[in-house]
């Protein structure tokens, strides 16, 4: 912690968590490029192993060859937000996490590992999205089964099928894909705001709430953040809760009635914990 001539408190990220939480990120880029590139060099042997000729139903080639780019492509889109989260990381061990500027003005930067398994389970959800998208598409691999029967009567009746079952699974699929589309596109915006400054003016339309070592932050007109106590040293952790106290006592208790009972908390867990290490 720092304390400036203007009488602001600045507050960096740990060594050990910066670590920690660097080493997490780098394993989970390497897994996700070393699984884009198998799925990049599946697809591009599969694409000569079989017939590109127009046919009126889908190849079963085709879906597979599909999915295998797209598995290469999402995870690509994976790593770049955990890469804009390493350079938030960075800009929060060496520039602060937690600014307080003399008493009416807070920026934090939301650096728990947590934001880690957030982005796997956007890359997850647009996967799920893909392969939903596919399912819809089944009656339309399986006309190429059905106009090879070797009965006609079975060709008719089967195609017949088919085609029906096509028109129920292209609304499903037209669902999927415009969830995809969505996804896609809120994805810029998740990764501009992954460990972003989030400025707030301490007033009495802002909330301040503190469970455990998670502090939340509330404003009707901004988005919500999440600051983990944890990603501090154990004295600035108690710096920095002294210090909220200070400010909440002295803007004649705004943000919040309770938060005083819920700084002398986060206060005793932390004083216990320091009692199990030591």
């Amino acid at each position: 912690m720092t304390q400036t001539p203007a009488n602001d408190y600045v507050f960096f990220l740990s060594r050990s968590s910066y670590r920690h939480t660097r080493l997490l990120a780098w394993l989970l880029i390497t897994a996700s490029l070393v699984t884009a590139l198998a799925s990049a060099i599946l697809a591009a042997r599969l694409w000569p192993m079989y017939s590109h000729t127009f046919t009126p139903y889908l190849k079963w080639q085709d879906a597979l060859f599909a999915s295998l780019l797209y598995i290469a492509l999402i995870l690509l889109g994976g790593s770049l937000i955990v890469v804009r989260f390493l350079y938030a990381l960075r800009a929060g061990y060496h520039q602060g996490m937690f600014v307080l500027e003399g008493g009416s003005t807070l920026t934090v930067r939301d650096l728990s590992p947590k934001n880690l398994s957030s982005i796997y389970w956007a890359v997850g959800t647009a996967l799920s999205c893909f392969i939903a998208a596919l399912v819809g598409l089944v009656p339309e691999i399986l006309l190429g089964w059905t106009l090879h029967l070797p009965h006609p009567v079975l060709v008719v009746l089967c195609t017949t099928a088919a085609i029906a079952l096509s028109l129920a699974g292209l609304a499903v699929t037209l669902v999927a894909a415009s969830f995809i589309v969505i996804g896609w596109i809120g994805g810029i915006s998740f990764c501009r705001k992954m460990g972003a400054p989030q400025t707030y003016r301490l007033s009495g339309e802002t909330t301040l709430r503190i469970d455990g070592f998670v502090l939340t932050i509330i404003h009707p007109e901004q988005q919500e953040s999440l600051f983990d106590l944890n990603l501090l040293d154990a004295e600035d952790r108690r710096r920095l809760l002294f210090l909220l106290r200070e400010r909440w006592l002295d803007a004649e208790r705004p943000w919040n009635p309770r938060l005083g009972e819920e700084i002398e908390a986060a206060l005793e867990e932390a004083d216990h914990f320091t009692m199990l290490v030591y």
